[in-house]
């Protein structure tokens, strides 16, 4: 099938949309709503952030080689890392959630996959990664607070709408991604894609492949 020979290739090979500024964070770079509305589909802007530049005539302190007398931070395993994430994420989507709306059952076993006492990395990782399809296929975002309420939206009745495939492209590849880099068993992310996006669609495996370009 067409469809598993796409995820075995994503497994072994770069997938070219993606950076190594890779985030396990989503919330920050984008919104996941699917509506007919193209404003939904917006990456925050990070304008925000700038850096500021001294004068190249004033010394710095890297300009002497001392040592620091800093000790340097423990670098964090894989799992604090997504524990983290996990915890961003987490505390976003509870902030967001409309007044009076249910957060996805998602929600609940990414918290409980964080809190697990020697709990692996890969879990932490798809639970991570059904939230964050969970979010953008349940809720839409209030385009003035960005509050999360339940969508009404009729995915398999607009498939034609640009937006739409933008969003099932990027959340599949984002999965890819996970694959690649060890986080995600291919096993696992086909069941996910599956379940979680190409039922969503109405469409095959076969037709969603198709329908996405691949």
């Amino acid at each position: 099938m067409k469809f598993f020979v796409f995820l075995f290739i994503a497994a072994v090979s770069t997938v070219s949309s993606f950076t190594d500024s890779f985030s396990m964070m989503p919330l920050l770079q984008r919104q996941y709503s699917p509506s007919a509305s193209s404003s939904v589909f917006k990456s925050n802007s990070s304008s925000a952030f700038q850096t500021h530049h001294a004068s190249t005539t004033a010394l710095q302190m890297s300009d002497f080689d001392f040592p620091s007398a800093m000790p340097e931070k423990p670098q964090q395993t894989m799992r604090e890392k997504l524990e983290d994430s996990a915890t961003t994420f987490i505390a976003d989507i509870t902030a967001r959630l409309g007044e009076g709306v249910e957060p996805p059952p998602e929600l609940e076993a990414l918290q409980a996959a964080r809190d697990e006492e020697g709990g692996d990395a890969p879990t932490l990782a798809l639970k991570i990664y059904e939230l964050m399809i969970e979010q953008g296929m349940r809720y839409d975002v209030d385009p003035d607070n960005g509050k999360l309420t339940p969508t009404q939206f009729d995915i398999k009745n607009n498939l034609d709408i640009p937006e739409v495939k933008a969003e099932f492209d990027h959340l599949y590849k984002y999965g890819m991604e996970l694959i690649r880099r060890g986080m995600l068993d291919i096993d696992v992310a086909k069941e996910t894609v599956k379940e979680k996006l190409i039922k969503r669609t109405g469409l095959t495996p076969e037709e969603f492949d198709e329908w996405l370009g691949y």
